[in-house]
């Protein structure tokens, strides 16, 4: 939300329920980050970053009905991406 008076933008709070493995892997890429770089990354803030990545897929919610139907989305949105740009790495970091 962004007032538009003062050019401000106003998080808002969004809550949701994780599952015990979702939250531990949240955790672990704060760690991570936390021990290679020294800088906290909080559990919200992942999950805002996730939101921004996928927001710049251009990716629409149009025909999604379950989990596997958005991760094949982007899936496909990221394959097409490197088929573009063959220069892109192909491993996971």
């Amino acid at each position: 939300m962004r007032n538009h008076a003062y050019g401000i933008e106003k998080n808002q709070r969004v809550v949701t329920f994780l599952n015990r493995q979702e939250v531990d892997f949240l955790d672990k890429l704060g760690k991570d980050a936390l021990f290679t770089t020294g800088i906290k990354i909080s559990r919200a803030k992942l999950i805002a970053w996730l939101v921004d990545f996928t927001k710049e897929l251009n990716m629409s919610g149009k025909g999604i009905k379950s989990e596997t139907d958005f991760e094949k989305r982007i899936r496909m949105i990221i394959k097409n991406e490197w088929l573009k740009n063959p220069h892109l790495p192909r491993r996971e970091y």
